[in-house]
């Protein structure tokens, strides 16, 4: 059995497959990785091999903590990975889209693959049907555009994604709420037509935590992956084991 770990920007996630299989899934904090490590193999003592994946500071005795119960991969773009990775710069291509490109590469192989992840940010990657990683944007998430929204004005509050009724806000909730839910929902799905211009049967998958959210307000279609991400680091494992 493998343990994936995503330490994200707000938390970090323990996954364990059998195979392809996704057998548990658990969230925990750096406060307590010692503590979270030890239900999942309490849980699940066959596990042989871990990978660490962090976009975010995670605490170097994290690693030493998990090598106590097996074989632990820390991803970084020296891992070895099955696609082309065309980036400009590999050695700043964060390991969430390493995994994410990972996952369009097996998940639609021969073919064109864009993947919405929509976190803290929404970033977009594109694997073409060469298997070729190309790239693709950074852009502000639902709740940083909030945040932003409310720290720098003066009298705007704090505000949590709420679904809009009508794209003309009557009120200024109702008009922030407009401006970040309809304008993500209106650059998602102009995104995903500047790329059906240039690649042809493109497969668009949207993952991360807002994706659910999301999913119900973007009219160009889509398949909504909840554990796109895991998937690929758990293939990334595999692949640097072999």
């Amino acid at each position: 059995m493998n343990l994936v770990v995503d330490a994200g920007n707000t938390q970090i996630k323990f996954a364990v497959f059998k195979g392809n299989l996704l057998l548990h899934t658990a969230v925990g904090s750096q406060e307590a990785f010692a503590e979270s490590v030890k239900r999942v193999f309490d849980k699940y003592p066959g596990i042989t091999d871990a990978l660490i994946s962090a976009v975010s500071h995670l605490e170097p005795q994290s690693v030493e903590i998990l090598s106590v119960f097996c074989k632990v991969y820390v991803l970084s773009p020296q891992s070895r990975i099955p696609f082309k990775n065309s980036y400009a710069t590999p050695a700043t291509l964060g390991p969430d889209r390493i995994a994410l490109a990972t996952a369009a590469f097996y998940h639609n192989p021969n073919g064109n693959t864009l993947v919405i992840d929509a976190g803290t940010c929404i970033t977009y990657d594109m694997v073409n049907d060469y298997g070729e990683y190309l790239g693709g944007a950074i852009s502000p998430g639902l709740y940083m555009r909030y945040n932003a929204l409310h720290k720098y004005t003066d009298k705007l509050p704090l505000l949590t994604p709420e679904a809009i009724l009508d794209f003309i806000g009557n009120a200024t909730e109702t008009c922030m709420h407009s401006g970040v839910v309809n304008g993500i929902s209106l650059e998602i799905d102009g995104v995903i037509t500047q790329y059906r211009s240039r690649f042809r049967h493109l497969t668009v998958i949207l993952t991360g935590g807002d994706a659910q959210f999301l999913s119900k307000r973007v009219k160009n279609t889509i398949f909504a992956h909840s554990n796109f991400l895991l998937e690929g680091l758990n293939q990334l494992l595999d692949y640097n084991k072999s």
